[in-house]
């Protein structure tokens, strides 16, 4: 494995070197675990270090912290630390094993050795380690046919009640194969659709489904995965009412398609939280009423739950002036600004046609960023005192500037002076 960590850049293989000098200092035995070790095989670019240590993984990373003035996070509970270290996060643990005392449950861990520690992983290709303390730096750890599952490009579980254990498997299962384009192994697919069976996704912790869907939402197109998970597993663990048929499909790969234009074409804007606009997508056959429940049921964020919500309380009324071709900028701003850019993109997306692309794409060119230069100062030194009357020139002035009447600061002040000899509100 020494070569696939050479391939590697300058940063992190200088902050593997540090590890494992730490490590060797306190005799203890380190290893690179999990994804990063499958995509460091496959060649895909993956720099989250995940390191277990046959020994104290606490005192390790706390060493590593004093070395180098990193920030550092304990769970002595779980034998767990954080480092950020470089501008990294790097996650330590030490070997252990997991009991599960229930299915669906979280498991029960102890201190073990790191075949244990392996065994506990969710798939063959997760369950590979690279030794990089001692003598023995680079070589690769592989208990469980890895490294052959990803020349076969197959996902296999390594043991027969991997899904009733842990049902967000098969969550897990879906995303890897889409991901990298394999396949479920055939006793894994029959172990698989068990579990589906037997209902285990809807007797997990919602917050645990909720965090895996998050993930495959995230994926660089998670519209294949949706596609597999509905064929495989169906929806109904997310809501009863939730099905996708074409017409779900056919908003979902629009979404993906529009997504990319998006980053094309407005480079200069935040960038969007890609996966709450697919999960939009994804509820938009529910009711309003239905998709409270999902919010609530899966414990969204509050700013998460209020712009899928926001979504489904868009009026016909909004979409019907969006689409008129008189409508003025001003009027494109006011029903727009106080949305995120996730709704308005799925506004667009949903009920587009020519003169609402139109309008939404000029409201994310400009509208969205017009500011106006004038200030409370300005207003006072022209005879204006604080008060109500201040918000009323403002948006005036703002109105103008988004109808294009007032261009620059001179301009904003010639239209206040205007405003105030008209409505004569001076001291």
């Amino acid at each position: 494995m020494k070569h696939y960590l050479n391939k590697l850049p300058q940063d992190i293989r200088g902050i593997i070197h540090n590890i494992s000098q730490a490590a060797v200092e306190e005799r203890v035995s380190a290893y690179l675990v999990g994804g990063f070790v499958r995509d460091l095989i496959l060649g895909e670019p993956n720099f989250d270090l995940d390191l277990t240590v046959d020994g104290d993984a606490i005192k390790l990373a706390q060493n590593l912290a004093r070395k180098f003035q990193a920030r550092i996070v304990i769970h002595k509970r779980f034998g767990t630390a954080t480092l950020t270290f470089c501008h990294k996060k790097i996650d330590f643990a030490t070997s252990r094993k997991e009991c599960y005392p229930e299915s669906a449950c979280l498991p029960v861990v102890s201190p073990s050795s790191l075949k244990d520690d392996l065994a506990r992983r969710d798939f063959s290709i997760n369950a590979m380690a690279i030794e990089i303390s001692n003598k023995n730096f680079g070589r690769l750890i592989d208990h469980f046919n890895g490294k052959e599952d990803l020349d076969n490009k197959k996902i296999r579980v390594l043991h027969n009640l991997s899904f009733i254990d842990d049902p967000t498997r098969i969550l897990r299962a879906i995303r890897f194969e889409q991901r990298y384009g394999f396949n479920i192994e055939a006793n894994t697919m029959a172990l698989l659709k068990d579990a589906v069976n037997l209902s285990m996704l809807e007797v997990v912790e919602p917050q645990r489904i909720r965090d895996e869907i998050i993930l495959l939402l995230k994926e660089k197109d998670p519209v294949p995965a949706l596609k597999r998970l509905n064929s495989l597993a169906g929806l109904k663990f997310i809501h009863p009412c939730l099905k996708l048929k074409r017409a779900g499909f056919s908003l979902l790969r629009n979404v993906s398609r529009q997504i990319a234009e998006f980053s094309r074409n407005y480079p200069g804007l935040r960038r969007l939280d890609t996966w709450l606009i697919y999960f939009c997508a994804l509820v938009d056959g529910l009711s309003l009423k239905n998709s409270e429940a999902v919010c609530r049921k899966f414990v969204f964020r509050k700013g998460e739950e209020k712009r899928i919500i926001a979504y489904k309380k868009i009026k016909r009324g909004l979409i019907r002036k969006l689409c008129d071709k008189k409508i003025k900028f001003s009027g494109i701003y006011e029903l727009l600004e106080a949305q995120s850019y996730e709704v308005v993109f799925m506004v667009r997306v949903r009920f587009a046609n020519n003169v609402l692309n139109a309008n939404v794409d000029h409201f994310f060119n400009r509208l969205s960023t017009t500011r106006i230069h004038t200030s409370g100062n300005d207003l006072h030194q022209l005879g204006l005192e604080p008060g109500p009357g201040y918000q009323k020139i403002f948006k005036q002035v703002l109105d103008a500037k988004l109808n294009n009447t007032v261009k620059n600061k001179q301009e904003e002040l010639a239209l206040i002076k205007q405003l105030i000899k008209k409505h004569g509100e001076t001291k």
